[in-house]
C-alpha cells in the first residue's frame, strides 16, 4: 500500500484519471443530446463535437466545441500546476504527468480505453512545459486552419512545428536533457490520427467550413 502513498504515483494516477474525463462527450450529451462517439470520427474532441451538433444548432455547436477545447486543454495543465507549485515534484515527474494526461485523453478509462486524438490536451501540457515552442505551434496551426481548413492536418502540422522548434530552441530540454517525452506525446497523437492521415492522402478528409 505504500506504493499509493508516493506523491509521484498519486499525481500519475490523477493525471490519467483527469486526462480521461470525456468533456466533449459530456457536454454534447447534456446540451445537444448527441453521443459524439456515434457521430463522424467518433472522437470526443472539439472538432467532432462541432461536427455532431452543427446540423441541429450551429451557434450551440460552436459554443460547446469551444468549451470542449478549453476544458481539454486545461485538464492537463491543472494537474501539472498542482504538481509543480504545490507538491514541488521534479521535472522528470512533470513530464511523466504530461504524458499520462495525454494518454488518459486518448485512452480514457471511462470509455473502455477509447477517447480523443490528444491534440488539445497535448497542446495544454506542452504549453505548460514549453510555452515558446507551443506558441510557434499555435501560429502554424492557425495558418493551416485558415488556409487549408482541414483540422487534422492543421493540428499535426502545428505539432511537427513544435517538435522542430523544441530541437532548435532547446537542443537539450532543460533539467532532463532529452526530447523523449516530446517524442512520446507526438507519437501518441500521430498514432491516433492514422485514419485521418490515410484520408488526407486519399483526398477524403473533411474540411471544417
Amino acid at each position: 500500500m505504500e506504493f499509493f502513498f508516493n506523491t509521484n504515483i498519486q499525481f500519475y494516477i490523477l493525471a490519467y484519471l483527469v486526462g480521461g474525463i470525456p468533456f466533449g462527450l459530456l457536454l454534447a450529451k447534456y446540451y445537444g443530446h448527441v453521443n459524439v462517439t456515434e457521430v463522424g470520427s467518433g472522437s470526443i474532441g472539439a472538432t467532432n463535437v462541432l461536427r455532431a451538433l452543427k446540423t441541429q444548432n450551429p451557434k450551440l455547436a460552436k459554443q460547446v466545441a469551444i468549451a470542449t477545447l478549453v476544458l481539454d486543454v486545461f485538464k492537463g495543465i491543472i494537474i501539472l500546476a498542482l504538481a509543480k507549485f504545490i507538491a514541488g515534484v521534479s521535472p522528470e515527474t512533470l513530464w511523466t504527468i504530461a504524458i499520462l494526461s495525454v494518454i488518459g485523453h486518448c485512452y480514457s478509462p471511462y470509455l473502455k480505453f477509447e477517447g480523443g486524438k490528444g491534440v488539445a490536451t497535448g497542446m495544454g501540457v506542452m504549453f505548460f512545459m514549453l510555452p515558446v515552442e507551443t506558441l510557434i505551434a499555435l501560429v502554424v496551426w492557425f495558418l493551416f486552419a485558415k488556409t487549408i481548413k482541414i483540422s487534422s492536418l492543421s493540428s499535426l502540422s502545428g505539432l511537427l512545428a513544435l517538435v522542430i522548434a523544441s530541437f532548435i530552441i532547446h537542443p537539450n530540454i532543460p533539467q532532463i536533457s532529452t526530447h523523449a517525452p516530446i517524442i512520446i506525446i507526438t507519437f501518441i497523437i500521430f498514432y491516433k490520427h492514422i485514419p485521418n492521415i490515410i484520408r488526407i492522402f486519399k483526398g477524403e478528409e473533411t474540411r471544417v467550413v
